[in-house]
């Protein structure tokens, strides 16, 4: 029953707050009129304040609510040790969507739907860095958002119930995910120029498969820093992707490009089914436990020190 209170506190807490966050753009009638328009100075710190709430609220509900032991435990904010466990989850984290994202251009531009412009070989390298540097200065807002999702939400719906129940958990957590970005697709932000009757099942579709990508990279790793970076690069560096290799005088329609577009559907569908039949989307019994018992709200720390849990939970 504490279980279940928290969680509808965390969904309306985090909700709340995307909306009382974004509130000054709906007041104002903002609407995003492409996908090559930047954002302003109240668009970005509406954003920044609203990629603050799930963290947010998970905070609030592990202190106030379940009494979960240690924050960093409980949402899993930890490095993989040893060291290059952790440089080698890192690096994945953004070769993986990377991937992902050059398939469905090469899917879309195939189809005559993605205007590809040509690659500029010259200065492909410097895009890259300066795109990843953007990427890395913008990452504490992202932990904003997936010390909520990956952190708290997904392992307090996983229980050793089965493949239903891990599917459950799946679906719910990229349903809540999507759902929570509404306020941003009334104003066109992820798909300008399309109404909310279709911008809501795209988001939808979108986040119920790009979140199994992030969950891999929490769970291979035993840490929600890999599945930060991961949902750092794909809302940043992917975007660029679409931009960077587009013929700059065509539209974009991110419904028909890139990870959130149709051609991104195939690719994330067919990785995520990699996933699922291969078994990495399902953690070991082991694994399973040590999540559930680190989410637990009647978890104590050993002794006091939380050091027990801490390594029960790290990857092997």
């Amino acid at each position: 029953m504490l279980r279940r209170h928290g969680l509808l506190v965390y969904l309306a807490v985090a909700n709340a707050g995307m909306w009382a966050a974004m509130s000054p753009l709906l007041a104002c009638g903002y609407q995003r009129g492409s996908a090559r328009e930047g954002v302003g100075a109240l668009q970005q710190a509406c954003i920044a304040a609203a990629m603050c709430a799930p963290a947010l609220a998970a905070i609030l509900v592990i202190r106030f609510v379940e009494r979960g032991g240690r924050l960093r435990d409980a949402l899993a904010l930890r490095w993989p040790r040893p060291w290059w466990r952790t440089l080698r989850a890192c690096l994945v984290a953004m070769a993986v969507p990377a991937g992902l994202t050059a398939a469905a251009l090469v899917i879309g531009a195939l189809a005559g739907r993605y205007p590809f412009g040509g690659a500029h070989w010259s200065g492909l390298g410097g895009w890259a860095a300066g795109a990843v540097l953007s990427m890395l200065v913008s990452l504490p807002l992202f932990f904003g958002e997936e010390l909520g999702w990956q952190g708290y939400l997904f392992p307090r719906l996983l229980r050793e119930g089965g493949r239903a129940a891990l599917v459950r958990a799946y679906l719910f957590t990229g349903a809540a995910f999507a759902l929570w970005h509404l306020p941003t697709l009334l104003m066109g932000g992820q798909y300008p120029g399309r109404p909310w009757y279709v911008a809501v099942p795209a988001m939808v579709l979108s986040c119920t498969l790009v979140l199994p990508v992030f969950t891999w990279l929490r769970l291979r790793s035993g840490s929600v820093v890999p599945a930060v970076i991961g949902h750092a690069f794909v809302s940043s560096v992917s975007v660029g992707m679409v931009k960077e290799f587009a013929d700059p005088d065509a539209t974009l329609d991110p419904l028909h490009m890139g990870i959130t577009g149709w051609p991104g559907w195939i690719v994330m569908g067919l990785f995520v089914a990699f996933l699922a039949v291969t078994g990495r989307l399902r953690p070991s019994s082991d694994r399973c436990q040590r999540i559930v018992s680190s989410s637990s709200p009647h978890r104590t720390s050993g002794g006091g020190t939380g050091r027990g849990p801490a390594r029960a939970a790290s990857p092997r």
